[in-house]
């Protein structure tokens, strides 16, 4: 499971946000009980990351997110990346939107999905696959 899910059943959350070089190592020694890194780049402070932090685990709370659905059917939940979204209109600039969507067979448009997931993953985030999730 991820630290956004473990982190939405805790009871309160304090999150000290560091500036410039962080925090007294005094207070790091004294309170703080885990560290979090949101990625390895350079913010201006801790806020930014706080409120990835915020966002990421809201998600997970009951209600925040309209359907539970939509949570377990997100990126990284599943542990691929989300397959390729397509709007209208049906032709942009000659690019088109795959006919199989527009088959309104179930189970094709499915299997479409999956194998542009995998593609997706493997292309981008190659590092997430073989990775247990959910």
């Amino acid at each position: 499971s991820s630290l956004a899910e473990e982190l939405k059943d805790y009871s309160q959350i304090v999150l000290i946000c560091g500036r410039y070089e962080g925090v007294d190592e005094r207070v790091v020694e004294y309170l703080v009980t885990d560290e979090i890194s949101i990625g390895d780049y350079v913010l201006t402070g801790g806020e930014p990351a706080a409120v990835v932090l915020v966002d990421a685990v809201s998600r997970f709370v009951p209600d925040v997110v309209g359907k539970k659905e939509s949570v377990e059917s997100d990126s990284f939940f599943k542990g691929v990346l989300d397959f390729p979204q397509y709007t209208r209109p049906r032709n942009f600039r000659g690019m088109n939107v795959p006919e199989v969507l527009f088959s309104g067979d179930h189970k094709k448009i499915e299997a479409w999905r999956k194998k542009k997931s995998l593609e997706k993953t493997r292309l981008k985030r190659p590092d997430l696959l073989g990775k247990k999730t959910n």
